[in-house]
């Protein structure tokens, strides 16, 4: 199986006036109308960029959101509009057109002047898209001559544009923030320079199962808060009140706590509330009273957490992974930890470890802390791609560009 091409595996002369098809994920928050965080647009920027000033015609395809069919609700139109914004310095021409199929969508492809730029209207308008259609497919590919995947975030799906469509084109590439996501997690599940402290959090332990069995054995340190923890803690014993726990998976967490009790570290104190729209929290050591939940670690934790991040990585050197919000974060009473983690990562990038951060409700705790993605070594778009790509699962539609 020949190996993955990259863009600069090409002379500049190779793109010019040819169409290339590039599959971006700009599922990004769109709010009124307005898109309220670019982070996914930007990191498109460095493949767009990089092809426009070697001639190419550009065709961006993205989904957005989960439709249903057409539903103007969801259309990629306020995209375009921030795709125009950030490219407008550049003098680079950005279209929408208002559909991904029809003949007035291949009519503005093929008006496409070498430079331009042309974004589709929402794939998942189509059924056919998360189907893996042939015939859907064969629509897509026949309006380029390259394909690239720059959209690593849904590489682990066998949908059209990120599968079938490609198996139609003899040149398949991965984008610059492709390669970027592969280089990072494939050193991340390897073999992470150590001391190598893994920060977990977030709601759904079921989904980081597998990355978890895969870098458990590899961590110096797994420090484990957010909503994840109270499967954890209860596994061990300990009284969790309301808090959600995912009971299917205690019998792991418990295998996974005698296996790795030494490397584990869990809360020692907790903010909990009756609700999460309680308007004050109770601060409790280690058990969490019957009818109250934990929304937050309590300020204990967040010193030992941070004690860890430091003291294990005190050097320039090794690895921290941090996956997942410390608690509720969208709501200020229950924000501190995640800020205090999201500033202790900035910190240690600085101090020169490397720092990689996955999942868009850390990155989007960052941002509510005042982190910018630049303060860390990496911020992964993947969320759940990543998870997967970490437990070492099958990745689609980045296995298929072996095929070239």
């Amino acid at each position: 199986m020949a190996p993955i091409k990259s863009l600069t595996d090409f002379e500049d002369s190779f793109y010019h006036n040819k169409k290339v098809f590039i599959r971006v994920d700009f599922n990004v928050k769109v709010k009124d109308g307005f898109v309220s965080e670019d982070y996914r647009i930007r990191s498109a920027m460095s493949t767009i960029e990089y092809l426009v000033k070697r001639g190419a015609k550009i065709i961006l395809a993205s989904h957005f959101d989960r439709p249903g069919g057409k539903n103007m609700a969801y259309s990629l139109l306020p995209v375009s509009i921030k795709l125009s914004e950030i490219l407008s310095p550049f003098n680079i021409p950005v279209y929408f057109s208002p559909d991904c199929m029809g003949m007035d969508t291949l009519g503005k492809i093929n008006n496409l002047n070498n430079g331009e730029v042309i974004l589709l209207e929402n794939l998942r308008f189509y059924p056919e898209e998360e189907n893996n259609d042939e015939e859907f497919s064969k629509k897509l590919a026949s309006y380029a001559d390259i394909y690239v995947n720059d959209a690593f975030s849904t590489s682990h799906r066998k949908h059209s544009s990120t599968y079938g469509t490609v198996k139609f084109f003899d040149t398949k590439i991965v984008g610059f923030n492709v390669a970027k996501e592969i280089e990072y997690l494939s050193s991340l599940r390897d073999n992470p320079s150590k001391p190598f402290t893994f920060v977990v959090g977030g709601v759904k332990i079921r989904d980081k199962i597998g990355a978890l069995n895969n870098l458990l054995p590899k961590a110096t340190k797994v420090l484990i808060g957010g909503a994840a923890s109270y499967t954890f803690l209860k596994a061990n014993g300990i009284s969790v009140g309301d808090s959600l726990v995912d009971d299917i998976y205690l019998s792991w967490a418990s295998k996974a706590l005698d296996k790795y009790r030494e490397k584990i570290i869990l809360p020692i104190d907790h903010k909990v509330a009756f609700s999460e729209n309680s308007t004050e929290y109770q601060i409790v050591r280690n058990t969490i009273p019957k009818n109250m939940k934990g929304f937050d670690i309590g300020d204990a934790t967040v010193q030992k957490f941070i004690y860890e991040i430091h003291n294990n990585n005190n050097a320039d050197l090794g690895t921290i992974f941090w996956n997942g919000p410390m608690g509720f974060f969208e709501k200020e009473l229950f924000s501190h930890s995640t800020k205090s983690i999201a500033i202790s990562m900035a910190l240690a990038f600085w101090r020169g470890v490397k720092t990689l951060v996955g999942g868009g409700d850390t990155l989007e705790a960052m941002k509510v802390a005042g982190v910018s993605e630049k303060e860390v070594s990496h911020v992964s778009t993947g969320g759940g791609a990543s998870l997967r790509f970490l437990a070492g699962d099958e990745m689609p539609g980045i296995d298929i560009l072996k095929n070239n």
